[in-house]
């Protein structure tokens, strides 16, 4: 499933991501690797640890990964469905993620994936979608708020990332496929 979308009134192309894209993908994560408070992660990966990553979704008709390009045909924001858990009794449950670079944030790319996705985990028959965020992030969680997640878990102190411990928040969104 992939498809264009409108972010701020601009088009939008949001498609699976190709071997192409891996270092735009690589580029965009390890920006928020530095700037800290997206990701556990604390070191910049490399190109073949998100290779790594991309491939771990798996099927990929289930678990997509997708780029989102804006109207010049940038790749500006990629995201993801992952496997909640390795259980099987788990498997209507569904974790979406996304990053989005930098110089290309407050302009709806965020609210255009993830909306992308909530429509793909619904489309694959996911009965739950789940994000997981620090609770310091104020733009993901106004984001979950905006599609009407609901938090369901804190859990304090949960990462150090070298100077300060970061609380986790823990959200759901039911998706009405029953």
């Amino acid at each position: 499933m992939n498809g264009e979308r409108s972010a701020e009134h601009q088009p939008v192309t949001i498609r699976d991501a190709r071997e192409s894209d891996l270092q735009a993908i690589t580029d965009i994560y390890n920006q928020a690797v530095v700037a800290g408070g997206s990701t556990a992660d604390l070191v910049p990966r490399t190109l073949e640890q998100r290779r790594q990553w991309v491939d771990s979704h798996q099927p990929r008709d289930r678990y997509p990964v997708v780029v989102l390009e804006d109207a010049s045909g940038r790749v500006v924001a990629f995201g993801s469905l992952s496997k909640f858990h390795p259980r099987e009794a788990y498997d209507g449950v569904v974790e979406l993620s996304y990053y989005v670079d930098e110089r290309a944030r407050h302009r709806g790319y965020g609210t255009a994936m993830v909306a992308w996705l909530l429509d793909a985990a619904r489309t694959r028959g996911y009965r739950i979608a789940t994000a997981l965020i620090f609770a310091s992030n104020a733009g993901s969680i106004a984001l979950m708020n905006h599609f009407g997640f609901e938090r369901y878990g804190f859990l304090p102190r949960a990462c150090f990332d070298g100077t300060r411990y970061l609380d986790m928040s823990y959200w759901w969104l039911p998706l009405d496929n029953d």
